[in-house]
């Protein structure tokens, strides 16, 4: 069962599925209420959340702790 993004937690690994893409990561730092400094885990690079969902969630979008 997929996660909420309020449950996210500094430190653990996530992936989200998004418009059939499976993307990893690790939360480095919370920015605001619902926006985190994350690193992917297979490219290494670092961006916000918020960046990532920034054109839609789309009907295939789920978050789930690795």
């Amino acid at each position: 069962m997929s996660i909420s993004i309020d449950t996210i937690r500094l430190g653990k690994k996530y992936y989200i599925i998004n418009y059939g893409e499976r993307h990893e990561f690790i939360v480095l730092k919370r920015i605001s209420e619902n926006n985190f400094l994350i690193k992917d885990l297979l490219s290494l690079e670092k961006y916000e959340l918020q960046e990532f969902i920034a054109y839609g969630k789309g009907d295939d979008f789920e978050l789930f702790e690795l």
